[in-house]
């Protein structure tokens, strides 16, 4: 009970360093909770109640769990929860505790709640004494008093189980709360027998002691003569007051549990809107009959039973609808990727027991390219609902269809977030698209307002990769901003690049820069596999909970070696020089993994002419685009397209002259070039033989 009717006695602040010594010859232990940093400070006697050593005591009430059974433990929380709720200024309860031994003792506590000037609660005092025998001098003064008691507890039983059925998510949670031992106590049984309803038959799910199990009960028919089938067919209870009674009415059951000595029986339907969803039984061996107002307790205690099994039924079927459709709109398979370490995760988020909510809309994707490239995409679609996640999909495919038609990463983003546009969804989502060639390194990423990659370096350090971004995919478009920036970075040999989403970053209490600190220490101290590394990132998050889901794509790079038909593009815009530098970022890394050192300077100066020509004598941007061809020989070749289809002319430039040199430098420096027709627009190429060449 919670007493609320005394006021707030005066207590001084430092009472409990300072004891009533009353308190002290009456027994009594006395601690302070202080609310607000969730210190539960006791004294002397309250460890001796409590049966707890001090060293085994951290100063957390929830230290105090493994002394208090779960069904007391629901009813003493709700209890003092109410209390700082309702405005009261203190309450008193009885409660059971389990001490070393096993043994249980009654408990009794009072608290006085103090609170602040708005009436916020922050601080409660109090006393805890054992109950002991005081309950059992109430209990011995006369015989009514303890019938009185056995009444108010037998009234509490729908209110502590329906208490403790308020956390179970699945219909195993239900049997374990009515299996557990305190359970069975609050209930007065010694064992539970249930069935659910399921195509015309009934299927047994929790089957009383061990090996108490009768074969062919599984699952029976509906009409075969057994207690929990006739409660089911007759939507009523069926009380079985002694074995007399229980052999004469189920001869076929009998013989097969007369070991367990059941003596009474009472086999009650759950019901949910006048549909029988199965029966429960509850089995005694210790009592014959049951009186009216048991049986009333009984048959609500049944009707708690059924709506908390509907519940987690309805729970149980969302979640196996959320996963499927999670499942379907992922990648049933990550490709294999010649050169490449690949690793992907998913683990889905924990919504505290929300129905239909254990769905997201995080996704990965990892696409082969031409060339001996791959494209590695990770992405949330904001809310966690299967709208979320059919958007998602959605997105995948058109994310997947993009890339693989050649598009650059910029082009992707961009026809992505047009497409989420014309969806008509009131839904944005966040993306990143790294496009890896695993012959030279060399990754060109976009982002679409996602979090930066990580590059987990061969000597096992970390690093942020930071990626310039725009606006997430379905905004940009909205807002007319579909430019996405490219960032070029080159990746070494055992190098990995992770991409994930916020889910594995996010830490209650924590803002995103500790989070992306926590996870920089995870991965560098974290195994080299990368399915290693992956599960142990994924365990973390699934340790740590959270309500957001989370996805993981790991690519590590392991070649060294330029294979046949790589290529590499990048997109420079005119008047954007970040462009061009990571353009020649790009030639200067693709020459020295495709073994074309000593033609460098070469390469990268006819590059930098045409690249600079295009610019300088069109409206539009420049592509500039790389391959390394195989055959007879191996070259290398440059080709740079732009939107005019005006011919490139060689000049004479005079002796004084800076410009018309051009072509002919790309005449006397490249084995061979021309110029072919593009749409509307033209592309001049050149090539390189690269030294060394030989049969491929």
């Amino acid at each position: 009970m919670v007493d609320r009717g005394a006021s707030n006695s005066d207590v001084p602040d430092d009472w409990l360093s300072h004891p009533d010594p009353v308190l002290a010859l009456n027994l009594m232990g006395t601690f302070d909770w202080d609310l607000d940093a969730g210190a539960f400070h006791m004294d002397a006697k309250a460890h001796e109640i409590f049966d707890v050593r001090p060293e085994e005591y951290d100063g957390r009430p929830e230290s105090l769990s493994g002394r208090v059974p779960p069904m007391e433990g629901y009813r003493l929380d709700a209890m003092v929860s109410q209390a700082l709720k309702d405005g009261s200024e203190n309450y008193g309860a009885y409660f059971r505790i389990r001490l070393r031994d096993g043994t249980l003792r009654w408990t009794h506590t009072q608290g006085y709640i103090r609170r602040d000037a708005t009436g916020r609660p922050y601080r409660v005092i109090g006393i805890v004494r054992d109950a002991t025998r005081e309950l059992d001098e109430i209990s011995s003064r006369t015989e009514q008093a303890a019938l009185d008691e056995v009444r108010r507890r037998q009234a509490n039983v729908v209110q502590v189980v329906t208490a403790a059925l308020a956390h179970a998510r699945t219909v195993q949670d239900v049997i374990d709360v009515l299996e557990d031992t305190d359970g069975l106590t609050h209930l007065g049984a010694t064992s539970l027998v249930m069935g659910l309803v399921e195509a015309g038959r009934v299927r047994m799910v929790a089957a009383g002691p061990e090996d108490s199990y009768v074969p062919g009960t599984r699952i029976t028919r509906l009409d075969v003569k057994y207690p929990m089938n006739e409660v089911v067919r007759h939507l009523a209870p069926h009380f079985i007051e002694s074995p007399e009674e229980f052999a004469e009415s189920y001869p076929l059951l009998w013989p097969h549990i007369t070991d367990l000595k059941i003596t009474s029986a009472a086999y009650l339907p759950l019901i949910v809107q006048a549909r029988p969803i199965g029966a429960m039984g509850l089995l005694y061996n210790d009592r014959r009959g049951f009186t009216s107002e048991e049986r009333d307790i009984l048959i609500a205690l049944g009707s708690s039973i059924a709506q908390s099994l509907q519940r987690a039924m309805f729970y149980e079927q969302e979640k196996d609808l959320a996963e499927g459709l999670q499942q379907a709109m992922l990648p049933r398979s990550i490709p294999s990727v010649p050169g490449a370490d690949i690793a992907v995760r998913y683990r889905a988020a924990s919504f505290g027991g929300s129905l239909g909510r254990d769905i997201g809309g995080d996704w990965y994707d990892l696409i082969p390219l031409p060339g001996g490239r791959v494209g590695a995409v990770i992405g949330d679609v904001q809310g966690h609902d299967t709208h979320a996640a059919a958007v998602m999909g959605q997105l995948r495919i058109v994310l997947k269809a993009y890339a693989t038609e050649g598009h650059t990463p910029a082009t992707v983003m961009a026809r992505a977030s047009a497409f989420l546009h014309e969806l008509d969804t009131d839904r944005f989502a966040t993306c990143l698209y790294a496009e890896a060639d695993l012959s030279t390194g060399v990754v060109q990423a976009v982002r679409a307002g996602h979090i930066d990659p990580l590059m987990r370096h061969t000597d096992g350090s970390c690093h942020r990769v930071t990626v310039e971004g725009g606006l997430p995919l379905g905004l940009s478009a909205e807002f007319g901003g579909l430019e996405y920036p490219v960032t070029t970075l080159e990746m070494f040999p055992g190098q990995t690049l992770l991409l994930c989403t916020d889910g594995l970053i996010e830490q209650p209490g924590a803002d995103l820069d500790d989070g992306m600190r926590t996870l920089r220490t995870l991965i560098a101290t974290g195994p080299d596999d990368v399915d290693d590394l992956a599960d142990r990132l994924i365990d973390v998050a699934e340790e740590r909970g959270g309500d957001d889901d989370v996805a993981l794509l790991l690519l590590r790079r392991r070649s060294r070696t330029a294979e046949p038909g790589g290529r590499l593009q990048q997109h420079v815009a005119p008047g954007d020089p970040e462009a061009l530098t990571e353009a020649r970022h790009m030639i200067g890394a693709a020459v020295r993994t495709w073994g074309a050192r000593d033609r460098a300077d070469e390469i990268e100066l006819v590059a930098d002419e045409l690249i600079t020509n295009a610019l300088m004598h069109t409206e539009g941007s420049a592509i500039v685009t790389l391959r390394a061809l195989a055959g007879s020989e191996r070259r290398l070749r440059v080709e740079v397209e732009d939107s005019s289809s005006a011919l490139p002319r060689r000049r004479e430039a005079g002796e004084a002259g800076v410009s018309g040199r051009g072509l002919l430098l790309v005449d006397r420096l490249t084995d061979v070039w021309g110029v072919e027709a593009r749409g509307g627009g033209k592309c001049v190429w050149c090539e390189f033989v690269l030294p060394g060449a030989g049969a491929s």
